[in-house]
């Protein structure tokens, strides 16, 4: 952990970092304590907060990013951190993100302005004003939200990346079969995953910590399918329009095994399940290839039907080319 040395007299070390684990219990001598792991991209360290008092030192939870202050120790051999002060971030810390959460490779508000750029191209009115509108009401936290709690895109601003993922790839397929209802298309897969706002419970670094009631009760799908037909009617965006878009939302995990409502029923909600599908496997194959060293299988991988998967040591860097012009 790369943490400010204060007070060199006494060690006293001050910094930011994420709370990997967090564990509630009580010492020998029934006092309370905090049992953590401190992280950065980079390292982790255990650490110990003794005599711990809710009202003093606040609540914390996993994946939440705080300030500590304390001092190094070691414990049975192994590095330890002793936490004297503790903190939530503020607004006023100007911290950095990315030296201690995973976060997309592009800036978020480059990704939302390709998303906004692609809507504002739509040829049919309806759609595009729909699009608009519900990312427009929804800016400030899709430019933070992961995709997913704990699988493909489970980084600060992993919605946006994913989702422009899906759109570029439906693109492409549209330019190859021109048959194909484009802007539904395209507005499918802007709109596939915009429920998961409401699914998440989301820590201050932006990363998910759990699953909200509704989320749990109703999921992002069906919470899609309610939402574009409840602002779909207040825009006057045409009952059929609607239905078409909603059922593509509901259907997107392709089987019900995977949470969908139904099967997709028509061309263009298949082609945004696939695509959707695709760039989930693209990135846990990736993930789970990099995991380990050259010439290595990983371990099996759930999300993949339980396979292995086999480090080639051929992979570049996962930087996919999202942002406008380069899809």
């Amino acid at each position: 952990m790369n943490f400010d040395v204060i007070d060199p007299r006494v060690g006293t070390q001050e910094g930011y970092a994420l709370l990997k684990a967090v564990a509630r219990k009580k010492s020998k001598n029934g006092s309370e304590y905090l049992d953590l792991v401190l992280a950065d991209v980079e390292s982790e360290i255990p650490a110990k907060l003794w005599s711990y008092n809710p009202e003093l030192h606040g609540e914390y939870r996993e994946n939440q990013l705080v300030k500590v202050r304390g001092l190094s120790e070691t414990f049975r051999d192994q590095p330890q951190f002793r936490i004297d002060r503790i903190r939530h971030i503020q607004p006023g810390d100007d911290v950095d993100m990315a030296l201690y959460v995973p976060v997309a490779p592009e800036k978020s508000e480059d990704m939302y302005a390709a998303l906004i750029h692609i809507a504002e191209g739509f040829a049919d009115a309806d759609l595009r004003a729909l699009v608009l509108r519900l990312y427009e009401e929804r800016h400030a936290a899709l430019l933070e939200f992961p995709a997913a709690f704990r699988l493909h895109h489970a980084v600060r601003g992993g919605l946006l990346w994913h989702t422009l993922s899906v759109a570029r790839l439906c693109e492409n397929v549209a330019k190859i079969y021109p048959f194909l209802r484009r802007d539904l298309l395209l507005a499918g897969a802007m709109l596939h995953d915009i429920c998961k706002l409401d699914e998440y419970i989301i820590a201050n670094t932006g990363l998910a910590s759990g699953y909200t009631t509704e989320g749990s009760l109703i999921g992002h799908l069906v919470q899609g399918a309610m939402l574009v037909e409840r602002v779909g009617a207040e825009l006057g965006v045409p009952e059929e329009t609607r239905m078409l878009l909603a059922h593509m939302l509901i259907s997107h995990h392709g089987e019900p095994e995977y949470g969908a409502a139904s099967r997709p029923l028509f061309l263009e909600a298949e082609v945004l399940s696939q695509m959707d599908l695709l760039d989930a496997e693209i990135y846990e194959f990736y993930d789970a290839g990099q995991s380990v060293p050259a010439g290595e299988f990983s371990a099996r991988q759930w999300m993949l039907d339980n396979r292995k998967v086999f480090n080639h040591g051929g992979t570049g860097a996962y930087r996919p080319n999202i942002l406008e012009g380069q899809a």
